[in-house]
């Protein structure tokens, strides 16, 4: 199937077009980088690092913001042990170690280009606020699993590891 139709740009008249002013905040004046490349790298790369940091920083507090949901999740599941309440409660308890286990590949795209992505030294800080978050979402885990029952914290869980004494016998 061909087309009868074609443009033909070659006999456009160019002239009106180069009368234009030039837009808004545009400048035909060379800018400051160009007469300092190395001064506008270097603070390029801060600003880089600065942004990965506070990336890294973002991802270290992320468990922690996530607790309100859960926290209404475990809320509406109830008290009772169902099958429900019983999912949320063991992705409460997983979560924690997975993310855990996962630590140093979640902060490799935050580390800096000097150092190994993978190493434990590499945003130190970070990282331990990352894992306090985890287990503070444990806890809450923990704590819903104490209320359903599930956790041995009373005295009559232990039962049936206390020895009885012998009953004094009376005769008479």
């Amino acid at each position: 199937m061909s087309s009868d139709f074609q443009l033909d740009y070659a006999s456009l008249d160019r002239s009106r077009w180069k009368n234009l002013p030039p837009p808004p905040g545009f400048s035909i004046q060379p800018t400051s980088s160009a007469k300092h490349p190395a001064k506008q790298t270097n603070k390029v790369a801060a600003s880089y690092a600065a942004l990965k940091e506070k990336r890294a920083w973002d991802l270290a507090i992320s468990p922690a913001k996530s607790l309100p949901m859960q926290a209404f999740m475990l809320y509406m599941s109830g008290g009772g042990v169902q099958i429900f309440s019983m999912g949320i409660v063991f992705m409460l308890l997983l979560t924690p170690f997975k993310n855990v286990a996962g630590m140093n590949a979640a902060f490799a795209p935050f580390a800096p280009a000097s150092s190994n992505s993978t190493s434990w030294n590499t945003l130190p800080l970070q990282k331990l606020v990352y894992v306090a978050c985890n287990l503070l979402t444990l806890s809450v885990g923990l704590w819903k699993c104490r209320s359903m029952g599930l956790l041995p914290t009373g005295t009559g869980d232990w039962l049936a590891f206390e020895t009885r004494g012998q009953p004094p016998e009376i005769s008479l």
